[in-house]
């Protein structure tokens, strides 16, 4: 699979993604991500604007859905998402229904590892259940509870190789990545790169970063689509 590069558009209010979205497509980026700030500030509305602007752009709906998958998947894919996204920490049955809904409604899903005890373990589960993608994440606030207390921070990275050599999906790693380690993940054998805070959105306001955020974008899906496996 070839590099895809994914932007997180953890917003909370509709007018800001769609700028951020359009700024994001300028830049080379392919996929859009209705973020879950987004899509609890905008609900079906926030998916069916991205849908109306964006025809025919893959939209990943970051629902972390733990329970009622059928029909939150089917809600999300009626208001054009094409990927959604359901916890590895949810019931058994609750990601067959997703699994379910995406075959009947025709959107990919995609199985999240957050907060697992064995990240590896739950990724290969998500598989076995019929999960077309696996996101191998480091939770938000997992991650400033350790910086805070003063040891490391976990990376996605930790563990990113052995969560790609237990399955055959695509894998995503997310949670906290530097611009450098998410260059690095097409090299982890991980194509489905997202930018989201503290890239492209600021991790304490949730406002889009400031700067020359196109340009840096452009640089930045540049060089992961240049990579070659």
């Amino acid at each position: 699979m070839n590099p895809i590069v994914q932007i997180s558009l953890d917003l909370t209010n509709i007018e800001e993604a769609l700028e951020t979205a359009a700024m994001a497509m300028r830049a080379g980026v392919d996929w859009l991500e209705a973020g879950t700030p987004l899509i609890l500030a905008e609900g079906l509305h926030g998916v069916k604007k991205l849908r109306e602007n964006f025809p025919g752009i893959p939209i990943v709906a970051d629902l972390k859905t733990m329970d009622g998958g059928y029909l939150e998947a089917e809600m999300m894919a009626k208001a054009g998402a094409t990927h959604v996204v359901v916890m590895a920490r949810a019931h058994e049955e609750t990601i067959k229904c997703v699994v379910k809904a995406g075959k009947d409604f025709g959107v990919k899903v995609m199985g999240d590892n957050l907060g697992s005890d064995d990240m590896v373990a739950a990724a290969k589960w998500l598989e076995d259940l019929g999960c077309d993608f696996v996101i191998h994440h480091i939770g938000y606030d997992e991650r400033r509870g350790i910086a805070a207390r003063g040891d490391r921070m976990p990376s996605p990275l930790d563990q990113l190789r052995e969560v790609v050599n237990a399955v055959k999906v695509p894998v995503q790693a997310v949670g906290g990545l530097t611009l450098e380690q998410a260059i690095q993940c097409p090299e982890y054998g991980a194509p489905l790169v997202v930018l989201g805070a503290p890239l492209t959105i600021d991790s304490d306001s949730f406002k889009t970063a400031g700067g020359d955020l196109e340009s840096s974008l452009r640089l930045i899906c540049d060089k992961i689509h240049s990579f070659k496996n």
